[in-house]
């Protein structure tokens, strides 16, 4: 009994105290209102920060981006017109069309990256965002919320979907001299999918969610 009360308080003195990573001072960590940032009141150094959004701010993203995802999967990315001929493709048939091709690890790298990856992650912060909305109070919701926190950097890492922003418009400039071009409704969802769920990741904080535990 001693002992798990010696376990307990020294997790709460872990998650109480913050060191500077400037002048490593040992800072007492405190809770603070919405938009404000906590200084180093040494060297005055930005230690931690709470959320711009708040949670139902987070919902709401989390909403707009799946919202966003089927259409950007579905519907081609590009059209291109070239001697008659039209040839689209979504995201999902690119990879497809890779692999076909025999780069296996760049088909699937880029459904990964593209579709499984932000697919994983948006479901991940929704599921914890609604775990916090019901309480945390069964345990099965305190453990399913911890291992989401647990597996958010594997999930983050997975998503890269400024990557295939990027390659898309390059293709779509080198392509434009020789043939023409057209975007469509799944160009403007991948579009407002990346800005949305880039958003979404600068607002999720994982100590701010960690925290919520001892609400």
């Amino acid at each position: 009994m001693d002992l798990q009360y010696a376990s307990m308080h020294h997790d709460d003195i872990d998650n109480s105290v913050i060191l500077c990573r400037a002048c490593d001072l040992a800072v007492r960590r405190r809770a603070l209102p919405s938009g404000v940032r906590a200084l180093c009141p040494r060297c005055h150094t930005a230690l931690y920060d709470t959320p711009f959004c708040s949670i139902n701010g987070m919902l709401a993203l989390c909403v707009s981006a799946l919202a966003l995802f089927l259409p950007a999967n579905l519907f081609p990315v590009l059209e291109l017109h070239f001697l008659g001929s039209v040839r689209t493709a979504t995201v999902i048939q690119g990879a497809m069309a890779v692999m076909d091709l025999g780069y296996w690890v760049v088909g699937i790298a880029v459904l990964v990256a593209a579709v499984i990856g932000p697919g994983l992650l948006l479901l991940s912060i929704l599921s914890q965002v609604l775990l916090v909305k019901m309480g945390l109070n069964p345990g099965w919701q305190r453990d399913l919320y911890k291992w989401l926190l647990r597996r958010h950097g594997l999930f983050s890492q997975l998503t890269m979907l400024e990557i295939y922003v990027i390659s898309f418009l390059v293709s779509a400039f080198q392509l434009s001299d020789f043939s023409d071009i057209y975007f469509g409704v799944g160009t403007f969802s991948f579009t407002m999918l990346f800005l949305v769920t880039l958003f979404l990741q600068r607002e999720y904080n994982i100590e701010h969610m960690w925290s919520r535990l001892n609400d």
